[in-house]
């Protein structure tokens, strides 16, 4: 299993960003897939899921109405669109089907003027 987290970078509050997560070594398009992301000192947390046909989202309140969770299983890859950011958005993000154990490498998000 690979999973393989960009786009993160360093952005003013209210600014957008779009994170993209591409897995290999299942059948991804069978999966569900969750974003969680994780500030140093805190434990990781869940921000949004998408099931494996996409039909249907869910998000943590701290995200609700401002980030949007997508896929495309042609392409093995999962989305978080990140609107409104704010600086208690700063954190690694990662993505992962909640059945299976590995990580990636996450990719920093950083909200910051």
């Amino acid at each position: 299993v690979q999973l393989v987290e960009s786009g993160g970078d360093l952005v003013q509050p209210g600014g957008s960003l779009r994170l993209s997560c591409t897995a290999s070594g299942f059948t991804f398009s069978t999966y569900p897939m969750n974003w969680y992301r994780q500030t140093l000192g805190k434990e990781r947390e869940w921000v949004a899921g998408i099931i494996s046909t996409g039909g249907t989202t869910y998000y943590a309140d701290s995200v609700k109405g401002r980030f949007i969770i997508s896929r495309d299983n042609a392409k093995n890859t999962v989305y978080l669109q990140m609107n409104s950011l704010k600086p208690e958005d700063t954190a690694v993000y990662y993505c992962k089907p909640p059945q299976i154990a590995s990580w990636g490498q996450g990719t920093q998000v950083t909200v910051s003027s």
